[in-house]
């Protein structure tokens, strides 16, 4: 066959773009169609991503774009109808989320058009996200004149969502969302998750984990400011998003709390291996793959109990959960984490991370390309 990839833009390395590196496993050397690309940064992941075969839309030859890509969200609806895959026998639209029509591109009469939606756009339908559009007065001035063009872009949204074939949703809460704002069906399956093998057993250290992406909406300023009022070693891992970052954490930050900055995929799971527990804060997650990371590593999660996140981690097995994203919800949690008895097994954490691996989801994705091609 055939065969192209479609993506929002190729800017930070994340989950979704994880999904676009498996399935370039799977067809090697296929396009990637995308608006924007920018792999500079995407840290230490930048040599693996520049060896893609990326084609670009006519974006990429405007100056600052960078800085644009929220703003390109206008004009995405036309940006991917420009983007013509006729000639493809099958398309998988990997939706992330930042645009509202990446399924909009042009496709043939038959073209087997497959959208896996990682979420439905979370600021078109008041999801948490990275800007805090509420703290400062121009945003809530922005914020409000932005409902008129929010209210087309949803109505965009609904359209280009009717175009793809079937839907593959990343998570039973995502399938929730395309069925409820899309009123269309779709098939979980769950992203792919690296389950690496230690050769040498790592011993437990004295610290607790948090990190990722540093975004607003993924909340690990609990996670500093509880282990900071507890007085227990935090390290935190990963680069700010949007307007947000290390400066705004380092802030409610103590002594115990050490900030690492992006690191590879071989420290990160080293740093996992070694921690007590991984601390997931995030809100309405929409799959989360760095609390299965977590448990691939043996390392149990302390998450909040919100998205995603409830079906990977079982609770007192892996895992602790809280019920609200406020510092005393986690402070009774890491609290009884730390009483708890027994202790979680680090097997069981490996067994339940088994689940999301990669080989399994490429096998997921080729058995259903081959039902429906």
């Amino acid at each position: 066959m055939k065969i192209a990839i479609v993506h929002d833009y190729l800017k930070e390395y994340g989950g979704a773009e994880r999904v676009v590196e498996a399935i370039l496993e799977i067809w090697p050397k296929v396009p990637v169609y995308t608006t924007v690309f920018l792999p500079k940064y995407a840290g230490p992941h930048r040599k693996k991503v520049e060896k893609w075969n990326v084609k670009t839309s006519f974006l990429q030859f405007l100056p600052f774009k960078a800085k644009l890509l929220s703003p390109f969200r206008l004009i995405a609806p036309w940006v991917f109808k420009t983007i013509d895959l006729s000639s493809y026998d099958l398309v998988i639209v990997s939706a992330a989320g930042t645009y509202t029509s990446p399924n909009f591109v042009k496709t043939g009469k038959n073209t087997l058009h497959l959208c896996y939606c990682h979420t439905p756009p979370r600021y078109l339908y008041g999801y948490p996200v990275a800007n805090a559009w509420e703290e400062v007065t121009w945003r809530k001035v922005l914020k409000f004149f932005g409902q008129v063009p929010m209210h087309f872009l949803r109505m965009f949204d609904y359209k280009a969502a009717q175009l793809p074939d079937y839907f593959l949703a990343n998570s039973k809460e995502v399938a929730a969302r395309i069925e409820k704002f899309y009123r269309r069906d779709s098939t979980v399956i769950y992203p792919p998750v690296d389950i690496p093998k230690i050769k040498i057993p790592v011993e437990k250290g004295n610290y607790y984990l948090a990190g990722g992406r540093l975004a607003r909406h993924k909340r690990q300023d609990l996670a500093v400011e509880v282990c900071t009022k507890l007085g227990v070693p935090l390290k935190v891992f990963g680069a700010g998003f949007a307007s947000y970052g290390v400066s705004e954490l380092k802030r409610l930050a103590g002594p115990k709390v050490e900030f690492l900055g992006e690191v590879t995929d071989e420290e990160k799971f080293k740093l996992m291996a070694g921690a007590k527990a991984f601390i997931f804060p995030s809100e309405f997650e929409d799959f989360g793959i760095t609390p299965v990371e977590a448990m691939a590593a043996g390392t149990p999660v302390i998450a909040l109990r919100s998205g995603g996140v409830i079906e990977s981690v079982i609770e007192a097995k892996t895992g602790l959960f809280f019920d609200e994203p406020t510092v005393q919800s986690l402070t009774q949690a890491l609290k009884r984490f730390i009483n708890l008895n027994p202790r979680i097994k680090s097997e069981d954490c490996r067994k339940q991370a088994r689940k999301f691996s990669k080989e399994r989801f490429k096998k997921e994705i080729q058995d259903f390309v081959k039902k429906y091609a």
